[in-house]
């Protein structure tokens, strides 16, 4: 139901789709989908909850930083934007709709709070083992994260045709720019 959810409502938009419309493209009856959600913009959240990049980077903190600067931060920012890449459809629907429907940006906005304070954390481990200058780690990780959300977007739109760098050099490019900055 989620996928049939986002498939529909990024092609007609949130008010655009009735429940009748996703039931019917995920294959079960409409009485099910208000069972199982409630409403529509429960069956959003829901969505966003299960399918933004929250869980995939706890994950990716707990298990895969091997505490270097440049590996860490540059597959936290290639993840970042592989599952953004992945959810492109929902982050245009959270884009368009956030302001729209009660409490939704507020429940959009916990996941790259959460993303912010994972790599806070991070930041201020990294100045514990000496191995990243002293400096306000929430004010690098909003930075780090306005970058990379930055440039996904531009790229998502369009905007970044206009620059002749792929998204792959401006990853690298970035990371190095961000290690130098803050590598004792």
């Amino acid at each position: 139901m989620l996928l049939a959810a986002i498939d529909l409502m990024a092609e007609k938009g949130y008010k655009g789709v009735s429940t009748k419309e996703i039931a019917a493209a995920a294959g079960v009856s409409e009485m099910t989908l208000f069972r199982h959600f409630g409403s529509k913009q429960n069956l959003l959240e829901t969505a966003v909850d299960r399918f933004y990049y929250t869980v995939e980077m706890k994950q990716l903190f707990k298990d895969r930083i091997v505490w270097d600067l440049h590996t860490d931060l540059l597959l936290v920012s290639q993840t970042y934007h592989e599952i953004m890449y992945r959810n492109r459809k929902l982050i245009l629907i959270i884009q368009k709709e956030s302001g729209n429907l009660p409490g939704f940006r507020e429940k959009t906005h916990k996941h790259p709070r959460q993303l912010q304070e994972m790599l806070t954390e991070y930041f201020k481990a990294m100045q514990a083992k000496g191995k990243m200058i002293p400096t306000d780690p929430t004010t690098h990780a909003i930075a780090f994260l306005w970058l990379n959300h930055g440039a996904f977007m531009g790229y998502l739109n369009g905007s970044a045709l206009e620059a002749p760098v792929p998204l792959e050099q401006f990853i690298e490019t970035s990371v190095q720019l961000f290690t130098r900055a803050l590598t004792p």
